[in-house]
């Protein structure tokens, strides 16, 4: 992926239990993103991103139909949305946000990971700017970057490496620019198209900070209330 953000694109190759709950994640996703609109992605924006979200991180087809088909069967599932933010090993900072028929279990499960590995919740959510970011092949950096500007999208950067273009956008504009990245460009495939916390600095850790942050977020990447992580470290 270069030198652009985590995408968890590679978690698929990671346990079984890892694998379980993002297929866990994806469900809750897909389902809540088909009910408050309609099973259609072509007509519902928010599914359609969903959809993309998790099929560029490796889940499989028949999970993701069978969320929509749970949507339009009438089904009733109760998610709340919590966010949370954390000092972490190294002075890492975390936010991590979950989506869960349970509050208290997920804020418990959460808040013990992240105390074990020496930290503590905190305010930092002031660290991190909330942008749409894409990553994909098969374009140009210049052309992306025209596309986008002419058509008054609030682009914030535009970089090239190795032949993947990553964009970042204002939130409010994700789902024009993804129109216009497909329909314009030709852009099939995203290997990221999400909103995501991009952190205003990154840090480095090494030695025993490294290694209790890579476990910290081995260990909530398992837990299935956990729907996304975001953090400030370089890995």
């Amino acid at each position: 992926m270069g030198r652009h953000f985590e995408v968890r694109a590679k978690a698929m190759e990671a346990t079984a239990k890892k694998k379980s709950a993002i297929y866990m994640r994806a469900s809750k996703e897909i389902y809540i993103a088909a009910k408050q609109g309609t099973p259609d992605p072509d007509s519902n924006l928010a599914l359609r991103s969903a959809i993309d979200k998790y099929k560029s991180q490796g889940v499989p087809k028949d999970v993701i139909e069978r969320a929509i088909k749970k949507a339009a069967g009438g089904e009733q599932e109760a998610y709340i949305a919590g966010r949370y933010e954390f000092f972490g090993p190294g002075g890492s900072l975390l936010i991590v946000d979950s989506l869960t028929d349970n509050p208290n279990r997920a804020l418990v499960e959460i808040k013990t990971a992240i105390v074990r590995k020496g930290g503590h919740m905190a305010n930092v959510l002031y660290n991190f700017e909330e942008k749409g970011l894409f990553a994909f092949n098969g374009a140009k950096e210049s052309e992306v970057e025209e596309a986008l500007i002419l058509n008054d999208v609030d682009v914030t950067e535009v970089t090239e490496d190795d032949g993947e273009i990553t964009v970042l956008v204002a939130p409010h504009d994700f789902s024009k620019a993804r129109d216009i990245l497909t329909e314009q460009l030709g852009v099939k495939d995203f290997l990221v198209s999400e909103i995501q916390f991009i952190p205003n600095e990154k840090i480095t850790l090494s030695g025993e900070d490294l290694e209790k942050f890579t476990t910290l977020i081995d260990t909530l990447e398992e837990l299935q209330d956990v729907q996304a992580i975001y953090h400030n470290v370089q890995l």
